[in-house]
């Protein structure tokens, strides 16, 4: 059976209730809290699946790069959405610089303050020989 998710125009409070197919449209839906049928359906968020390729596709798109030297909030914005697209553990270091740059810290001070970067080289890791 389908969850349907609807709020209340009444007591304006939000609920669920499941209903098998036939019962859609067709059931009376009142509100558990306050017992009204002024009620509307609310549409739940959903998820769309994405190739490795298109994920790729949008990370390297040189128009989310503009501006991000200036600006370390964007610039760790970009960084934890691309993490958040790799799906991929980074570990707590990359974590900690993130939430650094998010807060508006600036990378030079960043370096200063964590000198066991992963690679040491002053480059968040970025210089290492593979």
């Amino acid at each position: 059976m389908p969850i349907y998710q609807y709020r209340c125009l009444n007591c304006k409070k939000r609920f669920e209730i499941f209903l098998s197919y036939n019962e859609y449209g067709v059931k009376v839906i009142s509100c558990p809290h306050c017992s009204s049928d002024q009620v509307q359906r609310r549409l739940g968020r959903i998820r769309i699946a994405k190739s490795e390729e298109s994920r790729m596709d949008n990370l390297t798109d040189v128009s989310n790069l503009e501006g991000l030297e200036n600006d370390p909030r964007a610039l760790g914005r970009m960084m934890r959405k691309m993490s958040n697209e790799m799906g991929e553990e980074v570990g707590p270091e990359f974590d900690e610089v993130v939430d650094r740059l998010e807060a508006g810290q600036n990378p030079e001070d960043i370096e200063k303050a964590i000198p066991d970067l992963e690679g040491g080289n002053g480059n968040f890791g970025g210089d290492e020989d593979y």
